[in-house]
């Protein structure tokens, strides 16, 4: 389901979060012989993505975790802030908190059961603009072969071909989310809160335009 993200206006420097891009498209596609903007397919760059969540531990701190294995892609239009076919898959084995006792748990039945379901799924479903390069991509989350609705918060950080290498054209992304672990059947240690059932999730990511 496209939807359509405001024009933005300037640059601000990095990535990880990366930097907004100015997009002329739209004046340009004005001036005659010249083609205007079409929807291209990105892949998720496996070199520069990182998927963390972070849980709080008996009101104490907050354990904090990654998935070292993430594919996806999308459609997305730049001139038309169309954004379409949003997909992504996590594989459950892969994650980690620095700690092997409690990853070794974290990938039994108590927590993500990777044995069962090897792969964490994300269908895309909408999106909508909240800003000038921000907006909210709507989602079917499954974990554990139970699907939620789910909501991304998203920043367009920037767009642009890389100064080095092959020059590929790529696109800066992230994004926020918040879920309860018990929606998707991860009930074990909330008593006491000794896990807390929110777990927030962090998203940053470059994908490559297929050209």
């Amino acid at each position: 389901m496209p939807t359509h993200i405001p024009a933005m206006s300037r640059i601000p420097a990095a990535l990880g979060r990366a930097a907004a891009v100015p997009l002329v498209a739209a004046s340009l596609c004005l001036m005659p012989g010249l083609a205007r903007a079409q929807p291209y397919e990105y892949v998720i760059d496996r070199e520069h993505v990182a998927v963390a969540f972070s849980v709080g531990h008996l009101g104490f701190a907050d354990v904090l975790g990654r998935f070292l294995e993430v594919t996806g892609s999308f459609t997305f239009d730049e001139e038309a802030r169309a954004l379409s076919d949003v997909t992504a898959e996590i594989q459950t084995a892969s994650v980690t908190s620095d700690h092997e006792a409690r990853d070794d748990h974290l990938r039994k039945k108590d927590f993500l059961w990777a044995e069962e379901h090897p792969v964490i799924r994300f269908t895309g479903t909408g999106a909508e603009p909240t800003g000038e390069r921000t907006g909210k991509v709507f989602g079917d989350l499954t974990i554990r072969g139970v699907t939620q609705p789910v909501v991304l918060d998203v920043t367009w950080n920037r767009s642009g071909r890389y100064p080095f290498g092959d020059k590929h054209y790529a696109i800066g992304i992230s994004a926020r989310a918040t879920i309860k672990r018990s929606d998707f059947g991860m009930t074990y240690a909330l008593e006491g809160d000794m896990v807390e059932d929110e777990v927030d999730i962090v998203l940053e990511f470059e994908a490559i335009r297929q050209e």
